[in-house]
C-alpha cells in the first residue's frame, strides 16, 4: 500500500508516561476553565442566551471527549498496549481538542463559539500559554498525518478499542457478519429503498442482537449498554439501517423492563429478545417535534376499561413491519403537560409493502427519504384502535413521559455508537479510494491535504467512540449518565456528519454520483444531527445538566 511522504512529528520520541502526564494536567486547566465559563454564563435561560449556553456544553463535551480519551491511553498504557498509532492518536486528539477549546468550537458548519462572546479572553489565553497544554503546532494532525495514515496502512485498524478480550471477540464477530452479510447488499438496498430481509433480521435475532441488554430471566443475554455499543458500531458500519433495527427493540426493551407489569414483561421480552416481535416507536406527532409536552393523540377510557386511540404520529420508523408500538398518548385532557401522557402498548399485525397497516384503525402513508432507509419511515393515523384496559406500560397512567425519559440516557448512547460505526465507513471508503484513486501520477493518498483529512476522521472517530463508551460504562454502573449521553451523541453526530462530508469531497465527482457508497453514507450521516435529540436540543440538554448539577 502506498504511504504518504510527510511524518511530520513522531510523538513516540516522548515518554509515553510524559505525554499522559501532560495530557491530565491540561485536562485539568480545561476543566479550571469550563468553571470560568459557567461563572461567567448570563443567569436567565431566554432564548437570547442559547448561542452562550450551547456554545459552554461543546466546551464541556470536548473536555469530558479529552478526559475519555486520556482514559483510553492510559488503561492500554497500563497493559502495555499502547502503540505507535495509539500513541500518536493521543497527541493529536489533545493537540485538536485543545485548539477548538481555545480558540473555537464549531457547533455547526458556520456557527463557532469562540472564548470572545462570554469575554473569556484573558482566560483562553492563559490556557493556552498553560505548561501543560499540547500544541497542535507539534502534535496536530497538519504535523503527524502522516503518520498516523503509515500506521493504519500497516495495521489495518483505526488504533485500539480499548475493550476486553469477550467485547473484542463480538466486536470480531459482528464486524465479519457486517463485511460477509450487509456490505455487499446495503448499497443496493438503499438505492431500491427496500427492507432490510427478513432473513438478516432472523440472522440478528438468532446472534442475540435484539436481546443484548434484556436479562437473562427474559431471554436476552444482559450484557449491558458497553455490549450494545460495540455491536451497534460494528453492524452501522457495514449499514445504518442494519445497526439501527436494534434500536427499537432497545427503546421498548427497556421501557418494558423498567416499568412494565410481570404479566407485560413475561409477555413481551423474550419476544423482543428473539426478534420475533419488532418494536416500533410511536411518540412524534406532525405540530410538536421535541415538545412532547404538546402531544395531542387522544386515549379515551371506554365504558368497559377498554381505551380508544385517536390521532396522527410522524416520523415512525419500522411502523409498517414492526409487531408492537410503544405509544405515547394524552389519557389525561385536564391535566396539561408531560403530566397528563400515558404509554401504551399496542399490539398490531405485521404489514408489507403491499398492506403496510391491515389492522382496522391504523392507516399511514411511508415517508420518502434521503438515507436511513432499510426500515422506512411513515405518518400514521389512529382512528378508535380498541386497546385492552391492561395495555397501560405497568399499569400507570399519567407516568408515560417519565417512563420515556428512563429510556433517553441508552437510546442516545446507542445512537452515538450507530454515529461511530457511520464515520468509521466513511473513513474506510475514503481511504480506500484515496488508495486507489491516481492523479497527476500519484494516488490521492500521497497529497497532504487528502491523507490530512482521513488522519483527521481518524483522529475524531477515537475521541467520539471513546466518549461513547464512557457514557456507556457510566451507565452500565448504575449511575446517571444523562449529560454523558447527550455528550457522546452530540459528538459522535459532528463525527459522523464531518467524515461522511471529507469523504465525499476525497472522491470528488464520483462521490456525488448515487452509484458510490459514499453519496449513500453522506445521507445516512445527515440525520444523525436531528434524531434522538437534535443538536441544539442535545446541548441544550448537557447545559442544563451541568448548571443544575453545579447549582
Amino acid at each position: 500500500m502506498s504511504s504518504t511522504s510527510a511524518r511530520g512529528t513522531d510523538p513516540t520520541e516522548t515518554d509515553t508516561d510524559a505525554l499522559l502526564d501532560a495530557a491530565r494536567g491540561a485536562g485539568g486547566a480545561c476543566h479550571q476553565y469550563l468553571e470560568r465559563m459557567r461563572e461567567a454564563l448570563p443567569l436567565e435561560k431566554g432564548p437570547d442566551n442559547q448561542f452562550v449556553r450551547h456554545g459552554f456544553a461543546w466546551i464541556a463535551t470536548l473536555t469530558e471527549a479529552l478526559d475519555a480519551v486520556v482514559g483510553w491511553a492510559s488503561q492500554l498504557h497500563e497493559q502495555g498496549a499502547i502503540g505507535r498509532l495509539e500513541q500518536t492518536l493521543l497527541g493529536a486528539v489533545m493537540a485538536e481538542y485543545f485548539d477548538q477549546i481555545i480558540h473555537g468550537v464549531a457547533m455547526s458548519q458556520d456557527e463557532i463559539f469562540r472564548p470572545h462572546h462570554l469575554g473569556l479572553e484573558d482566560a483562553a489565553r492563559a490556557l493556552s500559554a498553560h505548561s501543560d497544554v499540547i500544541s497542535s503546532k507539534n502534535l496536530g494532525v497538519n504535523r503527524t498525518g502522516g503518520l498516523i495514515i503509515e500506521e493504519v496502512l500497516r495495521r489495518n485498524d483505526f488504533g485500539a478499542q480499548g475493550l476486553d478480550e469477550t467485547l473484542s471477540m463480538i466486536a470480531g464477530q459482528f464486524r465479519s457478519f457486517a463485511d460477509e452479510k450487509i456490505v455487499p447488499h446495503a448499497h443496493d438496498w438503499h438505492r431500491k429503498n427496500q427492507l432490510i430481509p427478513q432473513s438478516i433480521v432472523d440472522e440478528l435475532g438468532a446472534l442475540g442482537v435484539f436481546g443484548l441488554t434484556i436479562g437473562e430471566n427474559h431471554g436476552g443475554s444482559g450484557m449491558g449498554k458497553l455490549a450494545m455499543c460495540v455491536v451497534t458500531e460494528e453492524l452501522s458500519r457495514g449499514y445504518i439501517g442494519v445497526g439501527s433495527l436494534g434500536t427499537r427493540s432497545e427503546i421498548a426493551g427497556e421501557l418494558i423492563q423498567i416499568a412494565g407489569t410481570p404479566a407485560q414483561r413475561q409477555k413481551y421480552l423474550p419476544g423482543i429478545a428473539s426478534g420475533a416481535i419488532l418494536p416500533a416507536a410511536v411518540f412524534t406527532e406532525p405540530d410538536t417535534g421535541s415538545d412532547l409536552a404538546a402531544l395531542t393523540t387522544r386515549a379515551v377510557r371506554q365504558s368497559d376499561g377498554d381505551w380508544s386511540l385517536t390521532g396522527s404520529k410522524t416520523w415512525i420508523t419500522h411502523a409498517a413491519r414492526s409487531d408492537l408500538m410503544t405509544v405515547l398518548a394524552r389519557s389525561r385532557p385536564q391535566e396539561p403537560g408531560y403530566r397528563g401522557l400515558t404509554m401504551f402498548l399496542l399490539d398490531k399485525t405485521r404489514g408489507s409493502d403491499e398492506e403496510p397497516f391491515p389492522d382496522p384503525g391504523i392507516s399511514g402513508s411511508e415517508i420518502e427519504v434521503l438515507g436511513y432507509r432499510g426500515m422506512k419511515e411513515y405518518a400514521i393515523a389512529f382512528d378508535n384502535v380498541r386497546l385492552p384496559t391492561d395495555a397501560t406500560l405497568g399499569g400507570a397512567e399519567g407516568e408515560g413521559f417519565k417512563q420515556l425519559m428512563s429510556t433517553f440516557e441508552g437510546a442516545r448512547i446507542q445512537t452515538a455508537a450507530r454515529s461511530v460505526g457511520v464515520a468509521v465507513n466513511a473513513c474506510e471508503l475514503a481511504l480506500q479510494y484515496a488508495q486507489e484513486r491516481i492523479q497527476f501520477g500519484e494516488p490521492l493518498l500521497r497529497f497532504q491535504r487528502v491523507y490530512g483529512k482521513i488522519a483527521r476522521m481518524v483522529v475524531d472517530i477515537t475521541a467520539a467512540r471513546q466518549l461513547t463508551y464512557r457514557a456507556a460504562r457510566r451507565k452500565d454502573g448504575g449511575r446517571r449518565c444523562d449529560i454523558e449521553a447527550g455528550m457522546a451523541k452530540l459528538l459522535a453526530a459532528r463525527t459522523a456528519w464531518s467524515c461522511a462530508d471529507n469523504a465525499l469531497q476525497i472522491h470528488g465527482g464520483n462521490g456525488y454520483a448515487v452509484e458510490y457508497p459514499i453519496s449513500r453514507v453522506m445521507n445516512d450521516a445527515r440525520i444523525l444531527n436531528i434524531f434522538e435529540g437534535a443538536a441544539e436540543i442535545q446541548a441544550d440538554v448537557v447545559a442544563r445538566g451541568l448548571l443544575s448539577r453545579n447549582a
